[in-house]
């Protein structure tokens, strides 16, 4: 379903409704002052927008009368000019937009898209760009805005030097930040007064009262650089900072243009937080007009292993991609009702030091004891997908002259699913992964795989910003910290605050390929690297940690005489509804997801390095029905340093508004598996 908010301005409001499936009213005024406002559909958020009398646009916002953002401008600088600098008010556009839209997969089936809208019209002095728009959408959960420049005499392009887009932030609050210049996001979040931050990467999260939470990102972020945000040293005033090329240039645009979304997700709790659509709905409608070939699941893969040092990604006696060892982890998938396997290093270009080998990797010949056709054979004749790797050692160049080839030669071969990589801090040896070069690299892997009906995992690429509502083919991202430092990371592997910190940081992102699943914690190359969790923690990781693609990461053999798997294996990866009935950032989080496919319900509670009791109030069951609770608890000797093992597993029935007590024990979790009973009668 797509729309045009231009041409709403030129037609009326039952005609807009029915173009495009959602309900528009516009209205246009002369500007009569430089002082402009506009709120939220619900009223409780409002923004000013206003010029200072020498020129500077500016934009504040409130949230129920009390200020969340004060006197924040924002500006551009060009290679040979500015706007934002001396800008005067030509005139102003209100508009409002409510379209329902219905998701291909995700957390919940359809999303409101619900906002008041506010074009500034404005002109700019000593520039070669005379005119350009500011455009601001209030939503009930936050706003966006961004700039836009229209086609003009004498303009056909521009160089962006620097984009200052300043978030003044009211309160010195606490965030939860990581560095911007960290290997591919891949650091802890760490909390941080305003005040005190370094030039930081978005998602950007504060807690700014015990009722107010802000995050800052962005959203549709096309042909562009990544926004980050760095501060005034001992202030709250906030700007962003892009992801520049080698040569120091932030942006080549044509002209027309326009920027990103930068987008503040306003809440008054960290559940609210991650409940937002607010960048989905930032971004443009789904481009693939038949998405029956998506297909959300869970998988298992040839990986943990290499890790352990078992196998090698590269050939030789201990390969792990082999015909024989593939078959066996197909016959474990489809014995145990996993959708798909991953093989790494199948393909050729894994010798030697492959971290340099970004231009000699292929992605269309496997090793000789790898029978790329025969396996996926044998995948297909076993219900289940193989789902293909695609290491490029940041060969972007490289890989880009392959994909067609490749994603044809998947595709014909029934594969639907590829995880990509890009291992070296440098795309081709000199770009930036945030910076536009990477930006244009990662949109273009994607629109191909459309093309050949495939799905991407993408790993070391940018911060995700909604472009799956777009191209829902790319289902999840790595960018953080994930289970693999769990294998072979120096400090321990993930401190237990880490994934209680995700969902309201790098899961505002989008979903996160995280691969929990890991059962057995002896690790004979680090003996001191493990999960810092217990068992029961990682089942609920599985619901705690959102994506629609979920690798359950330890070897099968682990697996094996585990009652625990049950949980791994019966939990799906696609969502009707979500809710978060309790969390505080870094301590705890409760999610509570029904399934796409039926009428059951999962849980997944996590807690930090402290024991944690969850109260979780079940008036999100259906009326008059009963269900059976059946509960994947942390054992009474459990405890993430001592002994991670102990689950007991429990049943008992529950209705509407009971209440289910769980006890987390020290880096602990539960998950639970609410079955609606057949009789569909209450029962006491």
């Amino acid at each position: 379903m797509k729309h045009n908010l231009y041409l709403a301005l030129a037609i009326t409001a039952a005609t807009a409704a029915s173009l495009f499936g959602g309900a528009v009213s516009t209205g246009c005024t002369k500007a009569g002052a430089t002082g402009l406002a506009e709120t939220s559909p619900d009223g409780s958020i409002s923004l000013q927008v206003g010029v200072s009398p020498d020129g500077k646009v500016y934009y504040t916002v409130e949230k129920s009368g009390t200020p969340v953002i004060d006197t924040s401008y924002v500006s551009m600088d060009l290679a040979d000019g500015a706007i934002g600098r001396k800008s005067k008010v030509k005139d102003f556009c209100h508009s409002t937009f409510d379209e329902t839209w219905q998701t291909v997969w995700g957390e919940e089936t359809e999303i409101r898209n619900h906002y008041n809208e506010l074009r500034v019209k404005l002109a700019e002095e000593n520039s070669p760009v005379k005119e350009y728009d500011l455009v601001f959408r209030v939503f009930d959960d936050g706003f966006g805005f961004r700039y836009e420049i229209p086609e003009q005499a004498g303009l056909d392009s521009i160089t962006i030097m620097n984009e200052d887009s300043q978030f003044h932030i009211h309160e010195d609050a606490v965030t939860w930040a990581q560095p911007w210049d960290h290997e591919y996001y891949e650091h802890l979040y760490e909390p941080s007064p305003v005040s005190r931050l370094d030039t930081v990467t978005t998602p950007l999260t504060m807690k700014v009262t015990d009722n107010l939470y802000l995050t800052i990102h962005e959203a549709n972020l096309v042909d562009y650089a990544e926004m980050n945000l760095r501060p005034d040293p001992g202030t709250t005033v906030l700007h962003s900072f892009l992801t520049p090329w080698s040569t120091g240039e932030k942006v080549f645009a044509k002209v027309p243009m326009q920027s990103p979304w930068r987008t503040v997700i306003v809440a008054d709790c960290p559940g609210d937080l991650a409940l937002s659509r607010l960048m989905l709905n930032l971004n443009d409608p789904c481009k693939i007009e038949d998405t029956s070939w998506i297909e959300p699941g869970r998988y298992i893969g040839i990986w943990w292993a290499m890790h352990m040092q078992d196998w090698t990604w590269c050939s030789g006696p201990k390969h792990g991609a082999t015909t024989e060892n593939t078959k066996r982890y197909i016959d474990f998938a489809a014995a145990n009702g996993y959708s798909g396997v991953l093989v790494e290093g199948w393909n050729k270009g894994w010798d030697g030091d492959w971290t340099k080998n970004g231009d000699k990797f292929s992605f269309t010949e496997a090793y000789p004891d790898f029978d790329l056709k025969e396996v996926n054979r044998y995948a297909r004749e076993k219900g289940v997908r193989l789902i293909g790797h695609n290491e490029t050692a940041g060969g972007a160049r490289n890989y880009e002259a392959q994909m067609d080839s490749a994603f044809a030669l998947y595709h014909s071969l029934g594969m639907n699913t590829v995880k990509t990589g890009y291992v070296n801090i440098l795309l081709d040896g000199k770009e930036l992964h945030g910076s536009q070069y990477g930006v244009r690299h990662y949109r273009k892997v994607i629109e191909t795989a459309a093309k050949h009906h495939i799905m991407i995992c993408n790993h070391e690429g940018v911060m995700p910003n909604g472009w799956r509502r777009t191209y829902p083919n790319i289902m999840a991202h790595e960018d953080m910290r994930g289970q693999e430092y769990d294998a072979w990371c120096d400090d321990g592997g993930n401190p237990p605050e880490h994934t209680c910190t995700l969902p309201f940081t790098r899961g505002l992102g989008g979903p996160m390929d995280f691969t929990p699943g890991t059962f057995n914690f002896t690790n004979p190359v680090k003996p001191n690297t493990h999960p810092q969790t217990t068992i029961a923690k990682q089942l609920a990781l599985a619901v705690v940690l959102y994506s629609p693609i979920v690798m359950s990461s330890d070897k099968i053999e682990n697996y094996a005489n585990r009652p625990e798997f049950e949980f791994l294996k019966r939990c799906p990866t696609n969502w009707s509804k979500t809710l978060y009935p309790e969390a505080r950032i870094g301590e705890y989080v409760t999610v509570a997801r029904k399934n796409r496919q039926g009428d059951d319900w999962y849980i997944g509670s996590i807690t930090n390095a402290k024991s944690h009791d969850a109260i979780v109030k079940l008036d999100f069951l259906d009326e008059g029905a009963t269900y059976t609770a059946r509960v994947f608890a942390d054992g009474e000797k459990a405890d993430y340093r001592t002994d991670p093992y102990p689950v007991d597993i429990t049943e008992r029935k529950v209705k509407a508004g009971d209440v289910l007590k769980l006890h987390l024990a020290n880096g602990g979790g539960a998950a639970v598996i609410l079955t609606k009973d057949p009789s569909n009668l209450a029962q006491r």
